[in-house]
């Protein structure tokens, strides 16, 4: 598939997703979705890839949802809903369930819709320069796109009403301290950081990464009695892989283990 609005590069065993509508700050569209739609797709088809980054072609990652899709005609009664439950609500569950880990390169602003997606993604790194903004309330809608899940988890309730009322950006090393972002870099040094991180996940145990998403994603809402059931469980599948033994022995030889991904 040619991508238009994308761009889609294999690189090993790592996978690089860059929204590239740079002239709209890499705004999503209706085209823009079915794109990555079709890029995770190949993620999850082609093998051997263990690794997926999420980034922004030019100044920006990403400006959120681009507001000249959503053009409306005098009179005409609009329902953003259905751009949610068609496009951003299965692209963000997608996200928080993929198989690999999922790294967001925040290479610039990245605003209401764009800030949510980054957050939905494993890990998040950002640029000096960027920032993160959640700018629904600057056209009066609502954090969506998981936003309203994802911030109070991160930040706590009173932080995530303050960064959603306000509508303020919100800078890359305010991010870090918030716990929002994972590291910041300089913007010079920022794609060979980021292919760094990319690699060591890559080279990780990708079965008892995905494991893991699972038992941290489902603590918010399980009591600790089936947190531990849980673990057990995930335990066990971790434990009866070629990466666990390869761990093991790698242990015991004191070298750095040599990890395949199953």
């Amino acid at each position: 598939m040619d991508f238009k609005t994308i761009r889609f590069v294999r690189d090993g065993v790592v996978a690089t997703l860059t929204l590239a509508r740079p002239d709209r700050l890499n705004a999503f569209n209706s085209e823009m979705h079915a794109e990555i739609r079709a890029a995770l797709d190949r993620v999850e088809a082609e093998s051997g890839l263990r690794c997926l980054v999420i980034t922004g072609e030019g100044r920006g990652f990403c400006s959120g949802q681009d507001l000249n899709d959503r053009v409306m005609r005098e009179g005409e009664k609009f329902d953003p809903g259905g751009s949610l439950e068609r496009d951003y609500n299965p692209l963000v569950r997608r996200l928080a369930a993929f198989p690999v880990p999922t790294l967001a390169a925040v290479n610039g602003p990245a605003a209401g819709a764009g800030a949510n997606v980054a957050l939905a993604c494993d890990v998040m790194v950002m640029a000096r320069s960027a920032y993160l903004q959640e700018a629904f309330a600057r056209i009066g809608l609502v954090p969506d796109a998981g936003g309203t899940w994802f911030l109070p988890r991160l930040v706590g309730l009173k932080r995530a009403l303050a960064l959603s009322l306000f509508a303020e950006p919100v800078p890359a090393e305010e991010c870090q301290r918030l716990g929002i972002a994972w590291k910041v870099f300089d913007d010079a040094s920022f794609r060979d950081e980021v292919a760094k991180l990319a690699a060591r996940l890559a080279a990780g145990p990708t079965l008892g990464y995905r494991l893991t998403k699972v038992a941290l994603n489902a603590s918010f809402d399980n009591d600790l009695a089936e947190q531990l059931d849980l673990e057990r469980d995930c335990q066990r599948e971790a434990g009866a892989s070629s990466d666990f033994r390869e761990g093991v022995k790698a242990f015991m030889e004191k070298r750095a283990a040599r990890f395949e991904g199953r």
